[in-house]
């Protein structure tokens, strides 16, 4: 799988991810965490890395924790999740659990989760990462309401991190998000790259175009994500996913160059990015 360098650190981060938002809120030792324990491998398989979590998933983290159980897959990833609370003491509760839960001493990427209490956090963070227990740190939206927040923080603070929604038929943070975190030398994670999931579904069924297979694809799944990755602000993209199967064709998309920002200009409207 193809990597790109987080700019504060210059480690290189595999393109393709994998969330844990519903597809591992699953019940401890049933069947679905065991079909989860396929998805890991598939992305490790594909070398991918980064897992990204949260204590809003229910139970995701102590799911992931379990399935990073072992010292060989532990090493494997690089595990991200957040901070979703308000008041200093509380969010010093959660990271300490989430820490629990995910069975690591130490985090490699902790964000704020929709910029709840960032300053507040942030400070906390800041603390953390000096002191080893945190390797990276960011902040976290997924609506283009906050995007005024965002850009505002980003200008502010060095962070290491952005994660953002991004997408075929939800580009606004291209607009000004993206080339800001690149000018301040934030990475970007993305979220939502199938748009939540309706583009996506919309598009079963539909052939793919001619096209499709000259940027190394076959399935509609990677054609969104070699769009996500044709932005050059963008470091990873973390579609969620509970089958392994699918995990494997994500991380397809991640493999071979991502086509040129003017490959999509007469191509979006077909594909339902208007």
């Amino acid at each position: 799988m193809n990597t790109r360098p987080i700019p504060s650190t210059k480690e290189a981060l595999p393109v393709i991810g994998c969330g844990t938002y519903v597809g591992f809120d699953q019940a401890p030792d049933g069947a679905g965490q065991a079909q989860l324990l396929d998805v890991v491998d598939a992305l490790f398989a594909a070398g991918g890395s980064v897992i990204d979590s949260s204590p809003m998933y229910g139970r995701a983290e102590a799911v992931a924790g379990e399935l990073l159980a072992t010292e060989a897959r532990r090493d494997k990833a690089f595990v991200a999740t957040k901070v979703w609370t308000q008041g200093r003491d509380a969010g010093v509760q959660q990271m300490q659990e989430s820490m629990r839960l995910l069975r690591s001493d130490r985090i490699d990427l902790m964000q704020i989760h929709n910029l709840v209490d960032w300053k507040v956090h942030l400070a906390t963070l800041r603390q953390w990462k000096a002191q080893g227990l945190v390797r990276h740190i960011g902040i976290t939206h997924y609506t283009a309401s906050a995007y005024p927040q965002v850009e505002a923080v980003l200008r502010a603070e060095p962070l290491d991190f952005l994660q953002i929604n991004y997408s075929i038929d939800d580009r606004e943070a291209a607009q000004r998000l993206l080339p800001l975190a690149a000018d301040r030398g934030v990475a970007v994670i993305v979220n939502m790259p199938f748009g939540g999931g309706g583009l996506l579904r919309s598009l079963i069924g539909k052939p793919l175009p001619a096209w499709a297979a000259d940027i190394g694809c076959s399935t509609w799944a990677q054609v969104l994500l070699k769009f996500v990755l044709s932005h050059p602000a963008v470091t990873c993209t973390i579609p969620g996913t509970r089958r392994p199967e699918h995990m494997a064709e994500n991380a397809a998309a991640g493999v071979g160059p991502a086509p040129a920002a003017t490959f999509w200009r007469d191509k979006l409207a077909a594909i339902g990015g208007g």
